[in-house]
């Protein structure tokens, strides 16, 4: 994380800060990074994907000191009563909470709009009463629907390609008509494939690279939709913390009401991603068989290829990813290692995430 001048600024000027979705895979680093400095920070979560795991991660990584400045709410951002309990005395919202994953909303779109839009609906409502600074909320890459053109630039969007898609086309939609009708500041942030510790590898709607390295690990078969030539920007989860601390506190008046894209401005083929994950578990685990990858058909709501620009995040906020692909993995296969492999050894986890 690039947190210069997030170190310089934030302690010096300690704010409570709300973190929806905080015992998921953001979320729960969002947190970690506030009380690492020094600030109060209050989660709000369900529990339907996030898990306790998350949280107990966090407080074994951070001081008893900075531990007791967080307060956790077991709650849903379905319910108003919660999101409001949830703002009470805030000054910045971190809004993660979501349903996630295209297929989910192919095979259920009643359940992802009521999260994703009824819940954020809720939440800029509880988050403008409340008088929050700013209400900085997680986007999606999906927005850019079927614009054919290569990087992605936040002012050109086609059609969505699923209900996830327009749930968080939605999203932008709202915010901004909350920051013209009721003057909540708000920034959104459109995530290209973050990955990285604490991403879940199981279930039907587990992203690629825990999925593929929990099989490789296993000895499983690592199955890859189409051909493998569909391509992601694919960004590390510190890259997306800094984008939201930046978002949250920059002072530059420019940036406020604005979508910005987090990624690296790269493009990796799936192929390739086999590659790269396959040769950074063999630093660890030399001699440890790899399958040869299992190739089906397309999935259906996937785009082909995506890369974003992110020279807008750069001039605006100050955006300067610190993690590149392979570095993002080489730093997060020992946790991989931990909580995947049937046999971790300590050489395995002599690197943690930073």
């Amino acid at each position: 994380m690039n947190v210069d001048p997030l170190r310089r600024r934030l302690p010096a000027q300690a704010a409570r800060w709300l973190v929806t979705g905080c015992a998921g895979f953001i979320g729960s680093h969002l947190v970690e990074a506030l009380l690492r400095l020094d600030q109060t920070v209050v989660g709000l979560d369900n529990f339907v994907t996030g898990y306790p795991r998350n949280l107990d991660e966090i407080r074994d990584s951070v001081t008893p000191a900075q531990w007791q400045k967080f307060l956790f709410i077991e709650g849903d951002i379905c319910r108003p009563d919660d999101c409001r309990a949830a703002c009470r005395e805030i000054d910045y919202v971190l809004h993660e909470a979501a349903l996630g994953s295209v297929p989910r909303s192919l095979a259920d779109p009643r359940t992802t709009n009521a999260a994703n839009v009824d819940g954020f609906l809720n939440m800029l409502v509880a988050a403008r009463d409340a008088g929050v600074k700013r209400f900085v909320y997680a986007a999606s890459s999906s927005t850019y629907g079927d614009h054919p053109a290569l990087p992605k630039v936040e002012e050109n969007i086609g059609r969505p390609l699923s209900p996830y898609a327009v749930t968080k086309l939605v999203n932008e939609l709202y915010a901004d008509v909350f920051g013209r009708c009721y003057g909540l500041v708000s920034i959104g942030l459109r995530y290209f494939n973050v990955f990285g510790p604490r991403q879940d590898p199981e279930g039907a709607y587990a992203a690629v690279i825990p999925r593929w390295t929990r099989a490789m690990l296993l000895g499983e078969d690592v199955l890859i939709n189409g051909d493998g030539e569909t391509s992601r920007d694919f960004c590390f989860v510190a890259n997306a913390v800094q984008a939201n601390l930046l978002a949250a506190t920059t002072e530059n008046p420019e940036a406020p009401g604005q979508i910005y894209n987090v990624a690296l401005d790269e493009r990796t083929s799936l192929n390739a991603l086999f590659g790269i994950l396959r040769d950074a578990l063999l630093e660890h685990r030399p001699g440890h068989r790899v399958a040869k990858p299992v190739h089906r058909d397309f999935r259906a709501g996937d785009v082909r290829h995506s890369q974003a620009d992110i020279s807008k995040a750069a001039r605006l906020l100050g955006y300067a990813p610190t993690h590149r692909l392979a570095d993002g993995i080489r730093v997060s296969m020992p946790w991989y290692l931990s909580r995947f492999s049937p046999a971790a050894s300590a050489d395995d986890l002599a690197e943690t995430p930073s």
